[in-house]
């Protein structure tokens, strides 16, 4: 799905209606700010609002989706296209865990090594100093690897609102967090709640 292209559908559709953003996002219970950003291709609308938004615009599911006003004989072409597209941002995000929990994992392979040697090996201290220096930098640097490829895959669900998103990097890292949910500040409804991880945004 190309966010930029139904951004620009969006805005195109609220304009035939003879919507402004504020009056759009009073109908749909959230803020202007909100339109906007799907408007500017920053953001998508969460699941929970593309029934109501496509009402509003007098659109289907399968056009928001395609970014363009669909004929009947494309329907289902367009239909299909938007289905493996979901599918394939559900794969990859998939790929993206699995890559950040095998990152996760070659660091500590990687980093062990150099704490045993440092405290089993008699040495000079700088040496010491080095190689634990040297460990607690690669431990660093693979989480930081590790958060930003988990963060990016998929988005949050809130259970408050259903709304889904990405968190900003500083709240995803400050988050107590389980391995399928982390307690996060909905950007929709305000509600802190710890949030489902969810393959799809």
């Amino acid at each position: 799905m190309d966010q930029i292209i139904i951004g620009k559908f969006i805005a195109e559709e609220r304009k035939r209606k003879g919507y402004t953003q504020k009056q759009l996002s009073e109908k749909l219970g959230i803020s202007d700010k909100t339109i906007s950003k799907w408007e500017c291709g920053n953001g998508f609308p969460e699941v929970s609002l593309l029934l109501p938004l496509c009402g509003e615009l007098d659109i289907t599911v399968n056009e928001l989706l395609s970014g363009e006003r669909v004929s009947e004989e494309d329907y289902r072409r367009k239909a299909e296209e938007n289905m493996v597209n979901l599918v394939k941002e559900a794969q990859e995000s998939k790929k993206k865990i699995i890559l950040s929990a095998m990152v996760a994992m070659l660091v500590i392979v990687a980093a062990t090594p150099l704490f045993v040697v440092s405290g089993a090996l008699v040495m000079e201290n700088w040496l010491r100093i080095l190689l634990i220096v040297l460990g607690t930098a690669v431990i660093i640097m693979g989480i930081a690897i590790a958060c930003v490829l988990d963060r990016d895959a998929g988005a949050y669900e809130c259970p408050e609102c259903h709304g889904r998103f990405v968190p900003e990097m500083k709240d995803y890292i400050m988050g107590p967090h389980t391995v399928r949910k982390r307690k996060l500040t909905c950007p929709r409804c305000g509600a802190r709640k710890y949030c489902r991880k969810v393959l799809t945004k």
